[in-house]
């Protein structure tokens, strides 16, 4: 009698299977910035978990974790079709794709975790809570890995609560790792007493986090008055001849505006970057005029520069007499936005970085620096753009600032979820660093944020204006702002070290 064949069981799941870890992603990504449902990231999270610990097959871990990570993404970063459809006529049709290969791409940190958590642990229990230290693993990895692109890390989630203070300690991937433990750990342990455990992390960060808030900020001593302006100069209209005129003269008649009756007279003046409409070593009479309509007082804006027949994204600061004191180049750039791989060769086929306006792309500066402008605006670290989601950049700066700066165009980011992820972002810098943090937006937000991350004032998204503040004091240096990412490394991987020695010796 012939025996029937062995049915061998499919490398993948079922589609279904990967349409419902896709739509848990979506709902992991609704604890991020506008929504910040933290609690939908912590259920969807939980979900997740209990999926891919019942999984038996390491590939089907794999996938799951791998669509999951794309519907987390897809969600959270659509916004990142805006620059192609700022010329839809010739780049539109490039959109659908930037957003697939993004979120697949990016997935592919959330299939390696899946896949870690399921090769270390022997069950449901040790694969959940594997899991759960590989993706804040995974967020680590994510935040280096090919110049790094920590965007809509995990701990993300937490800004604009008391829990974000925890930050100080093992920064942003430390909050990863506490959301990710906090929705493994009712299956991990048990519903009852993993409950318990997961309200108790939460539970005490958000007590902490209650008190540190409540202490007062040191008092400057010599109290320092910025005015930020915003011109809200889309970016379909930016470099628009007729429009160009019409934001350079907004921001020179914002610039040129009286302080309110008795407020104390500015100490600087922030344009967004790449405001100016000349490159910096060609500025005609534009100097001079920004030089008179800010009436004596400093002023710094972001420029555009050639040298030596390579381009600069740069922070150019003017005296009050209208003389160029210091000029700050970025750094790290953004691959594909201001830089091509092999520009050179990519551009006889149309490829060309989207937001360099001249070449096919900019030149990086030469690294992280701390500008000093006098005793009475200090020392100031500057940041362009994209900098500001690094916290490892900021903590490459020699020495340690007064206050932090940031000029950005998030015009780039759209007009709704883009632009609050990087203020989001900018407000754990803020806590990481113990230092306020100033930002002048081309569209929004422009935001004073003090030492705590809690935005005190600022300008809304999509509207044009200027905004007067004091800059806050600062705090003694955090932590987080002296150990970096090494604790929270050894921590991750003494974790899964420790998971998979006792699920083997359970085995």
């Amino acid at each position: 009698m012939r025996l029937p064949k062995a049915v061998k069981a499919p490398a993948r799941p079922h589609w279904r299977a990967l349409g419902l870890a896709m739509l848990i992603g979506v709902g992991a990504a609704t604890g991020q910035a506008p929504l910040g449902w933290w609690w939908g990231t912590l259920l969807s999270l939980g979900g997740l978990t209990w999926l891919l610990a019942r999984q038996s097959r390491l590939s089907h871990a794999v996938w799951l974790g791998w669509f999951a990570g794309a519907g987390q993404f897809a969600a959270a970063m659509y916004w990142i079709v805006d620059p192609f459809l700022v010329d839809p006529a010739r780049d539109g049709w490039m959109a659908p794709f930037a957003l697939l290969f993004m979120s697949f791409g990016l997935a592919l940190f959330w299939a390696l975790a899946a896949g870690v958590g399921h090769a270390l642990g022997r069950g449901p229990r040790s694969r959940a809570l594997a899991f759960a230290v590989a993706l804040a693993g995974a967020d680590l990895m994510r935040s280096y890995v090919l110049t790094g692109f920590p965007w809509g890390l995990v701990g993300h989630v937490w800004v604009g609560t008391w829990a974000a203070q925890a930050d100080i300690f093992l920064g942003p991937v430390g909050l990863s790792l506490m959301t990710t433990l906090a929705a493994a750990l009712p299956l991990a342990v048990g519903r009852i007493r993993g409950t318990a455990a997961s309200t108790f992390l939460l539970g005490a960060a958000m007590v902490f986090g209650a008190w540190r808030v409540g202490q007062p900020i040191p008092p400057r001593a010599h109290p320092i008055e910025v005015r930020l302006v915003q011109p809200n100069a889309t970016q379909d209209l930016k470099w628009n001849s007729h429009w160009q005129r019409i934001f350079w003269d907004r921001m020179l008649d914002d610039t040129a505006a009286p302080v309110k009756p008795g407020a104390p007279p500015l100490d600087l003046i922030v344009w967004p970057e790449t405001s100016a409409p000349f490159l910096l070593n060609d500025p005609g009479p534009g100097l001079r005029i920004m030089r008179d309509a800010a009436h004596g007082v400093p002023l710094a804006f972001g420029v555009q520069r050639g040298a030596d027949g390579r381009y600069y994204n740069s922070l150019a600061v003017m005296d009050a007499q209208g003389t160029i004191e210091t000029v700050y180049d970025k750094w790290h750039l953004v691959p594909f936005g201001e830089y091509i791989p092999f520009g050179d060769v990519l551009a006889k086929v149309g490829i060309t970085a989207f937001a360099a306006q001249l070449g096919n792309g900019f030149t990086p500066g030469v690294g992280a620096r701390i500008l000093d402008l006098g005793p009475k605006i200090g020392k100031v670290l500057p940041l362009i753009c994209y900098e500001a989601i690094f916290p490892q950049d900021l903590r490459a700066a020699p020495g340690r600032a007064n206050w932090i700066l940031q000029v950005t165009n998030d015009a780039w980011f759209g007009t709704f979820a883009g632009p609050y992820q990087h203020l989001a972002q900018t407000r754990l810098r803020a806590i990481e660093e113990g230092l306020p943090f100033l930002r002048a937006a081309n569209t929004g937000v422009s935001a004073v944020i003090d030492p705590y991350g809690r935005v005190v004032a600022s300008l809304p998204l999509n509207t044009a204006g200027y905004l007067d503040a004091a800059v806050p004091g600062a705090l003694a240096e955090p932590p987080y702002a002296r150990w970096g990412d090494g604790p929270v490394l050894a921590l991750i991987l003494a974790a899964l070290a420790g998971i998979g020695w006792a699920a083997r010796r359970r085995a």
